[in-house]
């Protein structure tokens, strides 16, 4: 039998009066590792969320992997290549691209009888994959586009909408600049609203077959081509396998690198995490060293019985190690189980709301891996542990009769 594991056990859980000051420093100890735990998993939990919905809407505006002319630039004004169906075949023949599509972009300008506002009318092709603007859109729906006749229809954002006091099923002029400039009468067929204040202002979705007749481009020209792929984790890999498949005179770009201060800016979240955690770990074990420290002034009588009948002073020490690992499991248990109900509401109800002009989103975003979880629940107990080593060496330090008499 494990004598120090038993004696531990019925000394903090007996129900006599001797414990009435033992119990709420307990519980002290319990609670301050409990909310360590649960600021912890939380701000892996809203960070994850945050970059992972900023991501999934950069993204949804430009696709993972991008495919267009080497003299292109990142210009608005796409430059036509050809559009190649031996490459497109090539690259849908790796298991992790979903989807490849046709695109290209032109900056025009919306005008209505008091207002105008700049736009880039980007033109997808029929096959395009409309899961991101399906689950943005606030009004009406996304395009139903044709391999045969061009549609005059366009999707528009909320923002653009309020600007120019456009609403659903009303037609609305664009004027593009160019020799001879040029003006195209759309309809709006759908409203939809991502939150990404810098692309909803930006971005008219429409059929690319009006570009097409805009430039004069014939039917197998295109501005580039919109991969999409079915694990973010693997872009870099992705990435590569298009780069290799590429022509010499056509340039490929991942997400990142096109919007890379977008990116940059992300990665430095993770350093705000990284100092939340040290900060909730220091705190964690202030309050666990102090708690050991006060239960263990507190029984310096009962050390010294131990003592006198030949218990040694590991076993001694191991009765309060004991104690405060069961602190430190509880703690993270009910920690878990506090972040874990939050994201769940949140993630139902939504009740915590953001500026989405700063933050880029309406409500605080949750989401989480296992890897992390179990991470930080290891890391809390083991720390604990190590940290607690050191102020229980004092029952070493503790002289028999002195600690006998001790009042």
């Amino acid at each position: 039998m494990n004598l120090s594991l038993y004696v531990s056990n019925r000394l903090f859980f007996t129900k006599k009066g001797n414990n009435r000051y033992t119990k709420p420093i307990l519980l002290i100890g319990t609670l301050a590792v409990t909310l360590s735990v649960t600021i912890m998993l939380l701000s892996i939990m809203i960070t994850k969320g945050f970059k992972n919905q900023i991501t999934e809407k950069i993204i949804g505006f430009g696709g993972d992997v991008v495919i267009t002319s080497f003299v292109n630039n990142h210009s608005f004004e796409s430059v036509p290549i050809k559009k190649n169906k031996s490459l497109i075949a090539e690259l849908q023949s790796n298991e992790n691209i979903i989807n490849v599509s046709s695109f290209a972009t032109k900056a025009g300008v919306i005008k209505n009888e008091n207002e105008i506002q700049g736009v880039v009318l980007k033109g997808v092709s029929s096959n395009y994959n409309w899961d991101f603007f399906n689950k943005n859109m606030i009004n009406g729906n996304t395009l139903t586009l044709s391999d045969s006749v061009s549609s005059n229809n366009i999707i528009i954002s909320e923002q653009v909408a309020k600007n120019l006091n456009l609403s659903l099923g009303e037609s609305v002029f664009m004027y593009f600049a160019q020799d001879p400039p040029r003006v195209r009468k759309f309809i709006i067929h759908g409203v939809f609203s991502t939150a990404l204040s810098d692309f909803d202002d930006l971005f008219v979705i429409a059929d690319i077959r009006q570009i097409q007749k805009l430039n004069s481009w014939q039917s197998s020209q295109v501005g580039g081509l919109e991969i999409k792929i079915n694990d973010f984790k693997k872009l870099d890999e992705v990435a590569e396998f298009v780069y290799n498949k590429t022509d010499y005179n056509l340039k490929s770009e991942s997400i990142k690198e096109r919007y890379p201060e977008l990116f940059d800016w992300l990665e430095l979240q993770n350093m705000n995490v990284f100092l939340i955690i040290i900060l909730m770990v220091i705190v964690a074990l202030v309050n666990m060293i102090t708690v050991l420290i006060i239960i263990i002034l507190e029984k310096v009588q009962l050390v010294g019985v131990l003592k006198s009948m030949g218990l040694s002073n590991w076993n001694v020490r191991k009765i309060f190690l004991y104690q405060s690992i069961k602190i430190a499991t509880a703690g993270i248990i009910f920690g878990n189980l506090l972040a874990f109900i939050l994201a769940f509401l949140q993630k139902k109800f939504q009740f915590l709301k953001l500026d989405s002009s700063i933050y880029y989103m309406q409500h605080i975003p949750f989401d989480y891996d296992f890897f992390s979880v179990i991470l930080i629940n290891i890391g809390t107990i083991v720390m604990c542990y190590l940290a607690l080593i050191i102020p229980s060496s004092i029952i070493t330090n503790m002289k028999l009769i002195d600690s006998i008499r001790f009042e």
